[in-house]
């Protein structure tokens, strides 16, 4: 997994209007803009459909993604149960600092 270039490009996005507009274009544009970016295939796919659950479960740091979310236009609220999904749907968190090192019900239950 390469967590560092998840990050690496979570941060440019969040900082760099010239990286925003070609993730917003879409198409050949964020392909070409993802492929400057040491991702495998599961990484590019979560990026690419802005999937928050997918991003945090794969261990990208939450102040990342909570720049993220309003470039696509999640509000907060839904965006604090996307990462919740990712866990239900995904499993736990595999890696960086929110990696689970108990079982997910004891992380998400009640929250």
């Amino acid at each position: 997994m390469s967590l560092y270039a998840m990050q690496k490009f979570l941060f440019a996005l969040n900082r760099d209007a010239e990286v925003q507009r070609r993730y917003a274009e879409g198409g050949d544009a964020r392909d070409v803009l993802l492929a400057g970016y040491d991702l495998n295939d599961e990484e590019r796919e979560a990026i690419a459909s802005g999937d928050i659950g997918k991003l945090y479960v794969l261990g990208c740091n939450g102040q990342l993604l909570m720049h993220f979310a309003p470039l696509l236009g999640i509000p907060w609220a839904d965006y604090l149960e996307a990462m919740r999904e990712g866990v239900r749907k995904y499993g736990p968190v595999r890696a960086g600092i929110y990696a689970m090192t108990t079982g997910t019900d004891e992380k998400v239950a009640g929250v």
